[in-house]
């Protein structure tokens, strides 16, 4: 990828990574079912970045770093990808009983310095372990980001699993208190938030409906996990809900002497759920 289109994706990403307004485009993931049953049974999956939650009309989610896991934890195949002009498509063929993950998760260290009068960015494969030694003699005014974007949803065969739960200790992660397959209209659902492995307090959460091209209001809740990174969610009608969680901005604090500053800590969560009529 050269130059220019390496700033384009990175200014992209941190885009996502921002907490997100009510007219902001909204990154999404769509699955043909959440709980199915049966012996030989597929999923099909939607992908794309829009305005209306859940509508093609802005631009299709890439899909190059889509994955999916069996229940038993081995990943599994993403078959028959197709990228159109708003929207991705992709097939899962769940061939095991339990909770499955579909997942798109991204690790990247983004940022700028001054050198002889001009802004370069960093080049690919800058690290928080390697910044130094990316950047050359004499750069001035480093400013770095560290973003971790994942987007994710839940399908199950059956009965419910807890397996693909175990967290990877890397940014923003669900460790549900309520399993995201098991949500019912009018009950209360308790979500745990991690940051990194830990238990997260004080992230913004977002929770919209679905179909909100068809109402004037968007119906919109802003929540924020507790001490122990929990948040709960009463859903007042069955439907689809897009779920955002993000980590608060916060100022930046400079480095000590010659050493660039830190980088920014940025994370994003996404995940589509369905609610169930009771």
């Amino acid at each position: 990828m050269n130059k220019r289109l390496w700033g384009f994706a990175a200014g992209a990403a941190l885009a996502a990574l921002a907490a997100v307004p009510a007219s902001a485009h909204r990154q999404w993931m769509m699955p043909s079912s959440t709980v199915v049953s049966g012996d030989d049974v597929w999923v099909t999956v939607d992908a794309a970045v829009s305005n209306d939650l859940f509508y093609f009309e802005h631009q299709p989610m890439r899909l190059d770093a889509m994955k999916a896991w069996a229940p038993d934890g081995t990943e599994a195949a993403i078959e028959n990808k197709s990228t159109g002009r708003y929207r991705s498509t992709f097939d899962v063929h769940l061939t095991q009983k339990g909770t499955w993950r579909i997942a798109s998760a991204s690790d990247m260290l983004m940022g700028s310095y001054d050198l002889n009068g001009k802004t370069e960015r960093l080049p690919r494969g800058t690290t928080t372990a390697n910044l130094a030694e990316r950047l050359p003699a004499g750069a001035t005014n480093v400013k770095t980001a560290e973003a971790n974007n994942r987007n994710e949803i839940f399908v199950t065969v059956g009965e419910p699993t807890t397996t693909l739960f175990k967290p990877t200790g890397k940014g923003i992660e669900l460790a549900p208190v309520t399993h995201p397959n098991d949500l019912f209209a009018g009950e209360t659902a308790t979500f745990q938030f991690l940051l990194d492995g830990k238990p997260a307090a004080g992230l913004p959460v977002t929770v919209i409906p679905g179909g909100i091209r068809y109402r004037d209001q968007l119906g919109q809740m802003d929540l924020k996990t507790d001490a122990e990174g929990k948040v709960e969610v009463t859903w007042p009608e069955p439907g689809m809900y897009w779920l955002n969680v993000t980590t608060p901005r916060v100022e930046r604090e400079e480095g000590e002497g010659d050493a660039p500053p830190p980088p920014a800590r940025r994370a994003s969560y996404v995940t589509t759920l369905e609610v169930l009529a009771p």
